[in-house]
């Protein structure tokens, strides 16, 4: 039995729950990860995990040996990088997911210059907006916009986003201009709705002038939950759209937008890079966090 080997299966299978699950992420057979988890349970005297057919659990003996396994696993990897040189040179593949108006319009354009830094890692880039499942996905980390509602995750908070209103030219010659945002409300005016992955549903948005504010929900023919289809939607005159600053600023100088209720202010929208938190921080993680550090810094 490798006992690396072993304690690594053990503790994918604590995160995910699952050895199902736990043999995906490692890319090896479940039958490899089960053989493996009950050889280090031989070897230790002591029940790790209770199986059913239905669910794994992590017994008391189990949960205290996960701690110290990850604290062995990172400290493995310490040492590994330390010898490879690779605290210097990071390398290795990384699993990043990200929204995809943020990958299409500001990452995978800066993208030439963090290779160029870092020709060593090895970007697996999923783009979508849904909520992933960092540890079952074993993903390494991902960017997202809003509040983050898994207060479990370990985030860096990467930029707060500026926000507007915006709607097509052949919008506001159907619809007409409105000149306060509680217009959106009427039955003649729509907005496009954008559905949250975290709520499957969308929200209204405040809004503040003076001492006047209010919440706009408006009413949309079209909800989506993508922040492509969302951006295209209003360009096509579907309804008025909420944008961050980076999505419309292009289409705002193209005249494709014009911005409404410029006098009115809205919150920023924050923006987080989050990791699991048992997931040992590697020197190609701290290298892709410390760049979108960067890169978001020069886009603010």
């Amino acid at each position: 039995m490798d006992r690396f080997d072993a304690m690594q299966a053990f503790a994918r299978v604590v995160e995910t729950g699952s050895f199902t699950k736990a043999a995906e992420t490692l890319r090896i057979s479940r039958t490899s990860v089960t053989q493996l988890v009950q050889q280090l349970e031989a070897r230790l005297r002591v029940r790790l995990l209770n199986r059913t057919t239905r669910q794994v659990n992590v017994t008391a003996d189990g949960a205290a040996y996960y701690e110290r396994v990850l604290r062995l696993l990172a400290d493995m990897d310490d040492a590994e990088t330390s010898l490879s040189d690779a605290s210097a040179s990071p390398r290795g593949r990384l699993r990043v997911d990200v929204p995809s108006p943020f990958a299409r319009m500001v990452l995978v354009p800066a993208l030439p210059a963090f290779h160029a830094r870092h020709p060593e890692i090895q970007l697996d880039l999923g783009v979508s907006d849904r909520k992933v499942d960092l540890i079952g996905e074993n993903v390494d980390c991902v960017i997202r916009g809003g509040e983050l509602q898994d207060q479990s995750l370990r985030a860096r908070r990467v930029a707060d986003l500026r926000l507007g209103v915006y709607a097509s030219p052949g919008y506001l010659a159907m619809a007409g201009v409105p000149r306060h945002p509680g217009e959106l409300e009427d039955s003649h005016h729509r907005i496009v709705g954008y559905l949250w992955a975290r709520l499957g549903r969308a929200l209204p948005y405040a809004m503040q002038r003076g001492d006047e504010r209010l919440r706009v929900h408006g009413r949309y023919a079209l909800a989506v939950d993508d922040g492509n289809a969302y951006l295209q939607a209003g360009l096509a005159g579907l309804g008025i759209l909420w944008l961050p600053d980076y999505m419309a600023r292009p289409h705002l100088a193209s005249g494709e937008l014009a911005r409404l209720f410029e006098d009115w202010d809205m919150e920023t929208m924050p923006m987080y890079l989050a990791y699991p938190p048992n997931r040992h921080v590697s020197a190609k993680l701290r290298a892709f966090i410390d760049w979108v550090v960067e890169l978001m810094a020069r886009q603010a």
